[in-house]
């Protein structure tokens, strides 16, 4: 169940009218942070993500499934089901299968949450788009930072440059 700051947070940007992977991006943070404060644990920053995902969709957040070809075909289906689990009232969880699902999170490691782990995840998913598609958020990010958040980013990225070598 997700909290009802997470709910609050999601709410608020899509009264602001922001992307539905924006709303969803409030239940992926908080499911970082439960791995992070040791709640469970997740096999990879994937499957961290993915729960995330799962729990906004059943909370409501109309995220269509993923295209087919990027995920199989069970994974297509249960977000399918997700999202239909989020149109209708809420059902009773079975509590077995809740702790056997939460012991089984909790044998699992804690790293997939750390910082490393998140940065080689967001590489990864960046490098399977195209240059043009990336160059184009930046675009948009420099349109919407401002002067003062432009010269942050400058100064952030000249001390990861000096920092890398």
């Amino acid at each position: 169940m997700p909290e009802k700051e997470t709910i609050r947070r999601a709410r608020k940007d899509k009264h602001e009218g922001k992307a539905p992977s924006t709303q969803a991006g409030e239940f992926v943070r908080e499911e970082i942070h439960h791995v992070r404060e040791g709640k469970h644990g997740a096999r990879s920053t994937k499957q961290a993500i993915a729960i995330g995902l799962s729990k906004a969709r059943r909370s409501g957040v109309r995220l269509p499934p993923p295209k087919k070809g990027r995920v199989s075909k069970e994974t297509r289906e249960q977000a399918a089901s997700d999202a239909a689990a989020g149109k209708r009232p809420k059902r009773k969880v079975s509590r077995t299968r809740a702790t056997a699902v939460r012991k089984a999170l909790k044998r699992e490691g804690r790293s997939a949450a750390s910082r490393s782990a998140l940065a080689k995840q967001a590489r990864a998913s960046a490098r399977r788009r195209p240059a043009t598609e990336r160059s184009a958020a930046a675009r948009k990010a420099v349109r919407t930072k401002g002067p003062a958040g432009r010269s942050a980013a400058a100064k952030k990225a000249a001390r990861t440059r000096a920092r890398r070598g």
